[in-house]
């Protein structure tokens, strides 16, 4: 997706919205270990990336420049130990993704499936004070 701002007719910013994905696996044997991935995934969340899956996680950036910050930082804040891969695509393939769902076991999926326009009907049931009759 590209945009282009005008700004006063003769300054031109465009914006073509990227998304950097992160795949990361990382050892949590020792208590170090653990620390490490725990300080790694608060990282990412406090920098604005959203849990796609367990270990995977997306943000969006503006453009190629954003994009450049974002994975040179991810490069200054790695663990010493473990496995983490980088890929950016643009906002348009990342549109293209698939999602399957299948049967899980895991009460985990049940946590992260849940998506924003879930959220307002409870919230508006909620503030009607006729939750308890639909959930």
């Amino acid at each position: 997706m590209r945009m282009t701002v005008h700004w006063f007719d003769f300054i031109k910013l465009s914006y073509r919205f990227m998304r950097v994905l992160v795949f990361f696996d990382l050892p949590v044997i020792t208590g170090e270990n653990k620390r490490a991935y725990r300080k790694f995934r608060k990282y990412l969340l406090k920098n604005g990336f959203l849990m796609l899956q367990e270990s995977v996680y997306c943000k969006l950036a503006l453009n190629g420049t954003a994009v450049k910050a974002i994975v040179d930082n991810v490069h200054k804040n790695k663990p010493e130990e473990g496995l983490i891969q980088l890929l950016t695509v643009t906002e348009k393939q990342y549109a293209k993704m698939d999602i399957v769902i299948g049967e899980t076991k895991s009460e985990l999926f049940f946590c992260y499936s849940i998506t924003h326009t879930d959220l307002y009907i409870p919230i508006f049931f909620l503030s009607l004070n006729i939750f308890h009759y639909f959930f």
